[in-house]
């Protein structure tokens, strides 16, 4: 009895979507982050006759053959890549991609992340960090004495200050493209980490090569939509539900099987 097996895989397919929305939802106030989706793929077939197979004596061919299907498999979970709202903070350190790219940052190890959470906020020392005190390639620190910080479009970084009419370039923030941006791992904390699928990061300023533009004082919100999620968990619930069905019958068809005398 293969239903048995067949629709255990179809259940675990469901619960893995069921995590997937749950995941989105769970992430629908997180700054940047792109909702997943999850996609299955059908497993091997018993080839029962194959099609083609020649079925008599003079030559006649079987013109599709019996192929049983043994259930369902995870193929991925991909990003949806999406430009999300921008909502208006205010913050002298707050940037939205406006576009592609990401903002390069440098973990703690040594290497290199991407993330587009311009959540950006300074260290003790001045140095402009991430959220999670990660600092931001290429390394600029804005002066204590410093009256305000503006970052153009071009990701140019000026210092206004007191005694100065002219402010003071600090730096200049650079986005990075990817071939393959749903090749990217995911690590967690809004941050990404290249991979041979993704393929090699092509750094450039911003507005250059694709890429997109900065907005200061605006943060990308998360592109979750919520009335598509709960219409996914409705469907996950409901495959779910007639797998459970599939396995019911099929025990009840080997129990009958059993009390033949």
């Amino acid at each position: 009895m293969k239903a048995l097996q067949i629709a255990a895989s179809g259940m675990a397919a469901q619960q893995m979507r069921v995590d997937v929305v749950s995941n989105n939802l769970a992430n629908m106030s997180t700054t940047g982050y792109n909702a997943r989706r999850a996609e299955f793929a059908d497993l091997h077939y018993q080839q029962i006759a194959r099609p083609g197979a020649i079925s008599a004596s003079d030559g006649t061919m079987l013109p599709t053959g019996v192929q049983l299907g043994l259930g369902v498999r995870p193929a991925s979970v991909a990003r949806v890549l999406a430009q999300g709202s921008l909502a208006q903070t205010g913050g002298d350190l707050d940037i939205a991609i406006e576009g592609r790219g990401y903002l390069e940052v440098t973990l703690p190890s040594g290497n290199a992340a991407y993330t587009r959470d311009g959540g950006l906020k300074r260290t003790a020392d001045g140095l402009i960090v991430t959220s999670d005190g990660y600092e931001v390639v290429p390394g600029i620190t804005i002066p204590a004495d410093s009256r305000s910080i503006t970052i153009n479009a071009q990701g140019e970084v000026y210092a206004h200050f007191l005694d100065q009419v002219q402010p003071q370039l600090l730096g200049q923030i650079n986005l990075a493209g990817f071939t393959n941006e749903k090749g990217l791992e995911a690590i967690g904390s809004n941050l990404y980490l290249e991979t041979a699928a993704s393929g090699p990061a092509l750094v450039a300023i911003p507005g250059a090569e694709g890429l997109g533009t900065l907005r200061q004082g605006y943060l990308e919100e998360s592109t979750v939509d919520s009335v598509r999620e709960i219409t996914e968990l409705i469907k996950a619930q409901r495959g779910y539900e007639l797998n459970a069905k599939v396995i019911t019958a099929a025990d009840q068809m080997l129990s009958a099987t059993a009390q033949v005398r």
